[in-house]
């Protein structure tokens, strides 16, 4: 059973780490419609990827009170973990690209408010 849930988590995760990877592609190349349709299963994948590591935990958990020596995953646990890691590191990649472009909108909807006496929006009721 934990290979399974491992071998289920290792797909997850190589299935988002692609899907970032497009994301980058497509901010690369402007194709914003392309990323707001990824959106959705991405949080998917994300979901999944936490149910899985409940579902391990628990699963070891239950192995370690039969007194079975969990160590023979400990191969499979690393290589999960060093799967993450990279996948950390890919997510970081793609922050380190959205958000100067957050902040420049962010900077630009300032200064058109600012020449506005500070409201973007005026609404009157």
């Amino acid at each position: 059973m934990v290979d399974k849930i491992v071998d289920d988590m290792q797909t997850f995760i190589d299935e988002l780490k692609n899907a970032i990877n497009l994301d980058i592609e497509d901010i690369k190349s402007s194709r914003h419609e392309e990323l707001l349709q990824r959106n959705e299963r991405k949080h998917s994948i994300i979901n999944n990827i936490m149910q899985k590591k409940i579902d391990l935990n628990s699963e070891l958990s239950k192995l370690i009170q039969q007194n079975v020596d969990v160590n023979i995953y400990r191969e499979k646990v690393n290589a999960l973990e060093e799967n993450l890691k990279d996948l950390y590191e890919l997510n970081k990649k793609l922050a380190n690209i959205v958000l100067p472009i957050k902040e420049m909108y962010k900077e630009l909807l300032e200064d058109i408010s600012s020449y506005g006496g500070g409201q973007f929006f005026d609404i009157k009721a």
